[in-house]
């Protein structure tokens, strides 16, 4: 016990370093006519596990850039207060100085990618240190066995999963032996088993290394899968809020900043809860409720009533006996039967690497099956697919993919929206109009006038989104449609794809977000290794243990919180939680 206590208080005693300190800290671009950080006071402690949470826009990133050290060097601007790492101001270090000290994986991954091999790319740093070859084989292997890769040292990084190629990135910045570990939305590209599992990937490294960690998400119900030491919540440059992380989910903050709180949490408010850190909110496994509040939710679930919506069951799109090998053998697909019905919002979920964007591939005439038969419903009844060229095919399936880089080829914002309507000769008046409302839609229009690399990740996604909303589609398919957004622009385009489904539409969603699925999807289809494994609502779905372990997904709290509750039915009371918080937020 004498033994145990002595760890914690020398984990105290470490913990209590600063390491880093923003002191009346702002920075202005540029190109910019107003600050994008306003007067940062922030403290952060060796060894403490950080979230930077906030809108799009309130300045996350930029803080990030100012610790790593792309800002000033790479983006220009006016600096004005202190910030010190380790107590040296980072205005009298170099890039290269910070980069000892401050390790930043990226949102894409693919961006960060040096070598050929996973080895060369975890080697690149100790190769610019001259390191000697047998220390930089020596250290490469143990990193990778750190983060599990030992099997995948000779393949190239782009022939990985999401979650290994975010395991790649993660250990080129180990091997570098650095302080302060930075997650730019680590979860934003990954299903919701390799986000957990990266979750705890985060939390070993920081037990193995005593580093700091600093996570900048939007999923923060996710990153709460593991404990975080603070919540710093930003909006409009400055920080509002510095909590622990159940102070925060106590407090009504997170929704006034427009940042998503659990969706545990909201039943429990509509139960009539009131939520204090002595609950222990941020953790639903953890969280301690009385039995009277267990009542009131039980109490909830069974005596306010519900709409659920109708079921369309017009096929739009028929898949029968459908198989699919890429050219050095891998069967992607195997029997695909599916049926997606005119006006229905379908989700497609699963694992990385389980067929999902490639059915959406063979969907729209990139590749070609192996084996089977796709039937549209067109004017004149339901007509083969296989003749039809991608062009023919787009005029009535629109395709958004998962990364926004393979789609762009325009310099600016408002030409690539504009390109599919000027393909088609439609007049530039039409397309002016066309062009503005979709980027409205998708919360671009202020910059319109702007050229594309001057965006971020999540921009460009909404980009890509216009571009193909604005050729006004039978069918959309959309391969992560909010990946890399905040709350608010993940509902303003979640409700204009919901108001196109209402208005006839049929939309397909290949995501990993369990949240959307819940909330908007009608049906759900659960692929695993090019099998379909499930055809059901989403609420069946991620209250089946065995079926989320099978398909890498990710029970919803909701499920936990039935169980808590002592309610036998937890499916029924995610569906009635699903239609009540969509009245109440209609």
């Amino acid at each position: 016990m004498e033994e145990n206590n002595d760890i914690q208080n020398r984990k105290r005693t470490f913990m209590s370093e600063a390491l880093i300190r923003f002191e009346h800290f702002g920075f202005q671009y540029l190109a910019q006519a107003e600050p994008t950080l306003k007067d940062i006071n922030l403290t952060i402690r060796k060894g403490e596990k950080i979230l930077i949470a906030g809108p799009s826009g309130c300045g996350k990133s930029t803080l990030g850039n100012c610790l790593n050290g792309l800002i000033p060097f790479s983006y220009k601007g006016e600096m004005t207060g202190s910030l010190t790492i380790a107590g040296k101001e980072t205005r009298s270090m170099s890039i290269f100085e910070l980069s000892k000290r401050v390790g930043t994986v990226l949102q894409d991954s693919d961006g960060q990618f040096i070598g050929l091999t996973v080895a060369e790319d975890i080697a690149f740093a100790l190769e610019n240190d001259c390191v000697g070859r047998d220390e930089l084989h020596s250290r490469v292997e143990e990193v990778a066995g750190i983060v599990d890769l030992q099997g995948h040292l000779s393949h190239a990084p782009g022939e990985l999963s999401g979650g290994q190629k975010q395991r790649v990135s993660i250990a080129g910045v180990m091997v570098d032996d650095v302080e302060i570990f930075l997650f730019d939305e680590p979860l934003a590209n990954l299903d919701p088993a390799t986000g957990k599992q990266a979750m705890e990937l985060i939390d070993e490294i920081r037990e193995r290394t005593g580093a700091c960690v600093i996570i900048i998400e939007h999923r923060l119900e996710d990153v709460l899968h593991r404990n975080v030491d603070r919540i710093v919540l930003m909006q409009n440059g400055c920080i509002t809020a510095d909590l622990s992380s159940d102070e925060m989910l106590s407090t009504d903050l997170l929704k006034q900043a427009g940042v998503r709180e659990p969706l545990y949490l909201t039943a429990l408010k509509y139960a009539g809860v009131k939520i204090s850190a002595a609950h222990r909110p941020s953790n639903i496994q953890k969280m301690t409720l009385s039995e009277e509040e267990r009542r009131a939710v039980r109490d909830w679930y069974r005596n306010t009533e519900t709409t659920a919506l109708p079921a369309p069951d017009t096929d739009f799109l028929r898949i029968r006996d459908l198989d699919f090998a890429y050219d050095n053998g891998f069967t992607a697909l195997q029997n695909i039967n599916l049926q997606i019905r005119k006006g229905e919002l379908l989700a497609i979920v699963g694992r990385n690497g389980a067929g999902k964007s490639t059915l959406s591939k063979v969907i729209c005439g990139f590749e070609k099956p192996t084996r089977g038969t796709l039937e549209i419903l067109d004017r004149d009844g339901y007509c083969d697919l296989s003749n039809r060229s991608i062009k023919e095919r787009a005029d009535h399936i629109g395709y958004v993919m998962q990364n926004p880089n393979q789609m762009i080829c325009k310099t600016m914002i408002f030409d690539e929206v504009a390109l599919g309507l000027r393909t088609r000769g439609v007049a530039e008046n039409v397309v002016k109009e066309k062009v503005e409302k979709a980027l409205k839609i998708c919360g671009l229009y202020a910059f319109r006038n702007w050229p594309v690399s001057a965006l971020s990740f999540g921009q460009k996604k909404r980009v890509t989104i216009a571009s193909i909303l604005v050729l006004d589609p039978d069918m959309v398919i959309l391969d992560e449609p909010t990946a890399g957004q905040d709350f608010r622009h993940y509902t303003e385009i979640m409700e204009f794809l919901r108001s196109l489904n209402e208005a006839g539409y049929t939309i397909v969603m290949i995501t990993h977000d369990m949240h959307l699925m819940l909330e908007y999807a009608q049906r759900a289809v659960v692929f695993c290794d090019g099998n379909i494994l499930a055809d059901d609502t989403s609420a069946n779905i991620l209250t089946d243990p065995d079926l989320v372990k099978r398909a890498s997904l990710k029970e919803t709290s909701l499920y936990d919180l039935a169980l808590l509750c002592d309610i036998d039915d937890p499916g029924s009371f995610v569906q009635h939680f699903i239609d009540y918080d969509r009245e109440v937020r209609g």
